[in-house]
């Protein structure tokens, strides 16, 4: 893991931190996102009694070396997530794939992020470049993937991030 950060008010980025601390069932301490039930401020005003399946954002930092080669400069927490890996394929583990993080905390992969609009705020023409379509017409999300804390624990960058897979037949991502 490369960067760990948080934000305790509703912005897009998120600053980074020396640590953050992982909550079981409630997502990252002081995070504005944090909570058994849903945070997004459209997901709120859909359902607020949804459950929150998004109580912590994993970008793989490969993604910013992608962007840069299309002239995006984007640091780690930039797209407001919580924790920067290195060296994991996330958005190809399945549903339900448990991420060993550090020496405690687990967290349980939900999904893909369903990037909005505020992307292109931050960095016109972005949004183009972490959704896209493959060759037969299909939705491609590439900023990264949400998770709820199964157990909790003190993150820091440099702690390793294990992949523990589900049983088969696995479940491939989808918006969450």
């Amino acid at each position: 893991m490369t960067a760990v950060s948080s934000n305790g008010e509703y912005s897009f980025t998120k600053p980074n931190r020396e640590s953050i601390t992982l909550l079981a069932g409630l997502g990252v301490e002081g995070d504005v996102h944090a909570g058994v039930t849903v945070k997004h401020r459209s997901r709120v005003a859909a359902d607020p009694t949804q459950p929150n399946l998004r109580q912590v954002h994993l970008i793989h930092e490969e993604l910013f070396d992608d962007v840069r080669e299309a002239g995006f400069r984007v640091a780690p927490g930039e797209l407001g997530e919580n924790i920067t890996t290195r060296g994991l394929d996330l958005l190809r583990l399945p549903e339900g794939t448990l991420l060993r993080i550090g020496a405690e905390a687990v967290v349980e992969v939900t999904g893909l992020r369903n990037p909005c609009l505020q992307i292109d705020d931050f960095r016109r023409g972005l949004l183009k470049q972490v959704v896209g379509r493959d060759g037969a017409g299909n939705v491609v999300r590439r900023a990264g993937i949400m998770s709820v804390v199964r157990r909790g624990g003190v993150v820091r960058p440099g702690d390793t991030v294990e992949a523990q897979l589900p049983d088969e037949p696995h479940r491939p991502l989808d918006r969450v």
